[in-house]
């Protein structure tokens, strides 16, 4: 088992990197001794596949616990769905004491990240995340939230985990576009902070395909170990930690503007290809550099256009309600070379239009 540790001065947490340790779970979360009993949340797909498991694990433990479930899907990322799974838990009778397992991908542990920080003001929770995006990025950082019709993630709270259990076995359950909507998460850490991490992505993208057991391992801990440098950096993104927000910015703006038809991952893709492309506008990288970077994306069978039929228009407006945008300037991850960025709101209408341009086709 790979163990790291976030390190927060006061929030500090583990995360358990092992194939298997769904079972494990329970046993160690009675030595730990978090919360008298946990409520598992998960979206009502996941609970089919592996909610008995956990369960179990629990119950063997002799750790108490409900199942409670919520349709799948970002359009339910809503406050209708964390006031609903709030009533359910205060009708079974949850306390200050208790505690908050999630299980599932994204949009459940934000969801359920969420619901742990404002249920009786804050609560403990464990993040188990079942999908790749889930496990390399977004179970990790504490950021909580859910979506609103004006833009994704624009209420929520920085609200960290007690541990985060990574259980590489999942994976094969998840379908292609799964697999592939978290590659473009690990992409972004290549990008952003290691060159020897993108050669090692570029050498080993079939056996990263094919789920090899070693190569996924390295490259979990590698994506969980940058993620948790930056966020001990800058737990509360004042600063340093937006550079994770590399190909977000577009990215959530095509995502919003497809009403969610794109996927996150896809939809990141998409923007990392488009800032690289400002970034290129504005003779901050090479182009032989941006081939790189839009070829590797390519090679992982991800995006890199807009669709020809998605508003430039409407992903504008988006751009503009995001929350990294601080009084009406949109702040942008800019690429300057291979592990290298810049964060700059100096990009001017024009080169947002042309990079957008390029990728809406005829």
């Amino acid at each position: 088992m790979i163990h790291l540790q976030v390190g927060l001065e006061e929030r500090s947490y583990p995360i358990f990197i092992e194939e298997g340790c769904l079972q494990r779970v329970g046993p160690d979360l009675a030595e730990r001794k978090i919360a008298n009993r946990y409520c598992v949340v998960a979206d009502n797909y996941v609970a089919e596949l592996y909610g008995d498991r956990l369960m179990g694990s629990l119950a063997d433990a002799g750790l108490p616990a409900e199942l409670i479930t919520f349709p799948r899907g970002e359009a339910n990322k809503t406050l209708q769905t964390v006031g609903a799974l709030a009533s359910r838990m205060a009708g079974k009778g949850f306390g200050r004491k208790d505690g908050l397992l999630a299980l599932g991908g994204g949009v459940t542990g934000d969801i359920t990240g969420f619901l742990a920080a404002s249920y009786m003001r804050g609560i403990p929770f464990i993040q188990i995340p079942t999908t790749l995006l889930a496990q390399v990025d977004s179970s990790v950082g504490g950021k909580t939230g859910v979506d609103i019709p004006e833009g994704k993630n624009l209420i929520g709270a920085f609200y960290q985990p007690k541990a985060v259990y990574i259980d590489m076995q999942v994976l094969s359950s998840l379908p292609r576009e799964e697999l592939l909507n978290g590659l473009a998460e690990v992409i972004k850490y290549a990008v952003i902070r290691s060159e020897e991490f993108f050669d090692f992505l570029q050498r080993h993208h079939e056996k990263i395909l094919n789920l090899d057991v070693a190569v996924m391992e390295e490259m979990i801990h590698t994506c969980c170990s940058i993620k948790a440098e930056i966020v001990a950096a800058d737990e509360r993104e004042a600063d340093f930690r937006r550079v994770l927000n590399f190909g977000h910015t577009i990215g959530h703006a095509v995502e919003a503007a497809s009403a969610f038809a794109i996927p996150h991952g896809y939809a990141v893709a998409i923007g990392m290809v488009a800032v690289s492309r400002i970034a290129m506008a504005k003779g901050l990288l090479a182009e032989e550099e941006f081939s790189l970077i839009r070829s590797i994306i390519q090679k992982f069978g991800l995006p890199t256009e807009i669709p020809g039929d998605l508003s430039r228009d409407a992903i504008k407006s988006y751009l503009l309600t995001d929350k990294k945008t601080v009084s009406g300037r949109v702040y942008f991850v800019l690429p300057t070379s291979m592990d290298r960025i810049i964060i700059t709101d100096e990009v001017t209408d024009q080169q947002i239009d042309n990079a957008l341009r390029e990728g809406l086709g005829p």
